[in-house]
């Protein structure tokens, strides 16, 4: 009866995750492949974390709505734990732990993620992340630098027309000061002019109208931070209206410095805009923030995002530490190339196909796809015992570039048949030159 029940249902993945079959983990591979090499080139080192910590841990300065979002459960043992919603609670927990490391500390971790919130086409709740930190240094020049790596890691990527948005949590105090919001409603203004975008004007002020902020301060906070465009203009702006607010005045001269060392790492200005609504929605950050957009794919939503938490190692039990970060989303950065064809993505990973002609030649055809492995050419070879019609028609289904034919025949000569899967031409071509043939056709130019 339970096989019959089991044979009768349609297993799916848990809503909110998807599988990714080969061609989308090669494209996948080539983007993560991408990114490490950016990060290893700016002298960030690799580290990873248990996918599940407490939930105290993960709880700290992560916001209510983060909290709702973290998949909890408890172990046999009755402790609570919880899937991590970000890589960056568990690096500061990592820290806290080992006050030894040297510093700045820099570090890369790339791996997945879980929240529990609404599926959409490009927001899932099991999501891969790829994240750089510095860790232990207060000056600006290390957010620049953060922000600097995630667009040379879409640059890499073949992803140039991005848009980087900056702003800073100082200056948002600034501006509730000004409107006559208390300070101590801070974050639970930020997490909803964080949803501006979702909820729209309305939608927010009804946020703040729940947390206790009167509709004429709403209205004239949204007003004042709807001010987006080039640095200098905004800042000037916010600069100008804040004058006196000392958090305020303090958080522009840090977004002054990031921009003028973001131009030094070779980021033009047309590709950075200051906007005063960018609040970014977890709790823990307390100074710079950023985001970044691809122009024309706006709708898959920012493709990296962070910002300087300042106070969270500490919160977890380390030495007050200055830390700053970013994370590039490989789900979105995927959906985005996938769209554009801006990648070349082979359909396969294995370029060459051996192919016995008949089962005497089996053998002879292990050896040779053995040869070509040890000479790093990656291949495969028939394990179905098909005929050799069958076995080239599975090679072009699957996609290899080249098949390699073993025939009684050319092999009494000492010779094979290369066939181009693609041109359909074949060549005979000596055995003891095989390897090398095919690493001049397989390997990439330049």
């Amino acid at each position: 009866m339970i096989w019959e029940i089991l044979m009768a249902m349609s297993f799916q993945p848990p809503k909110g995750t998807c599988d990714l079959l080969p061609d989308k983990m090669i494209l996948r591979g080539i983007i993560v492949d991408g990114i490490r090499r950016v990060f290893e080139n700016y002298g960030y080192e690799p580290m990873e974390t248990p996918a599940f910590e407490s939930c105290p841990l993960l709880e700290i300065k992560c916001g209510e709505d983060i909290r709702e979002q973290i998949y909890k459960f408890k172990d046999k043992g009755g402790r609570d734990l919880g899937l991590r919603y970000d890589l960056t609670v568990p690096l500061a927990r990592v820290v806290a732990s080992n006050p030894q490391l040297p510093k700045p500390f820099k570090r890369y971790c790339i791996s997945r993620v879980w929240r529990y919130e609404k599926p959409t086409a490009t927001r899932r709740r099991e999501f891969f992340q790829c994240d750089v930190d510095i860790v232990g240094s207060p000056d600006p020049i290390s957010d620049a630098e953060v922000v600097a790596v995630a667009a040379d890691c879409l640059e890499a990527l073949g992803l140039s027309n991005f848009l980087v948005r900056l702003n800073n949590r100082k200056i948002l105090e600034g501006m509730l000061e000004y409107v006559g919001v208390s300070g101590d409603r801070a974050l639970d203004v930020f997490r909803a002019i964080d949803k501006l975008a979702k909820i729209g004007r309305e939608g927010v002020k009804g946020e703040l109208r729940k947390i206790g902020v009167a509709p004429p301060a709403s209205s004239k906070l949204l007003d004042l931070i709807c001010k987006e465009g080039e640095p200098k203009g905004v800042l000037d702006y916010a600069k100008g209206l804040l004058k006196g607010i000392t958090a305020a005045e303090g958080g522009c001269r840090e977004l002054e410095l990031v921009v003028s060392h973001l131009k030094r790492f070779g980021l033009p200005e047309e590709r950075l805009r200051v906007d005063l609504s960018l609040a970014r929605g977890i709790d823990y950050y307390t100074g710079p923030i950023f985001e970044v957009i691809m122009e024309g794919d706006e709708d898959v939503g920012s493709v990296a995002g962070g910002g300087r938490y300042d106070t969270l190692i500490e919160l977890c039990g380390g030495r007050a530490t200055p830390a700053t970060g970013i994370s590039l989303g490989v789900d979105r950065i995927a959906e985005i190339i996938e769209r554009r064809r801006s990648l070349p993505v082979p359909r396969i990973i294995a370029k060459v196909f051996v192919a016995p002609a008949d089962d005497s030649m089996r053998s002879e055809a292990v050896a040779i796809v053995q040869e070509l492995r040890r000479g790093n050419i990656a291949s495969d070879i028939d394990l179905a015992k098909r005929r050799l019609a069958a076995q080239l028609e599975y090679a072009s289904k699957r996609g290899f570039p080249y098949a390699v034919i073993v025939g009684k025949r050319e092999l009494q000569q000492g010779s094979v048949l290369l066939r181009d899967m693609t041109a359909r031409t074949q060549r005979i071509v000596k055995r003891d030159k095989l390897v090398e043939v095919l690493r001049g056709l397989v390997t990439p130019k330049g």
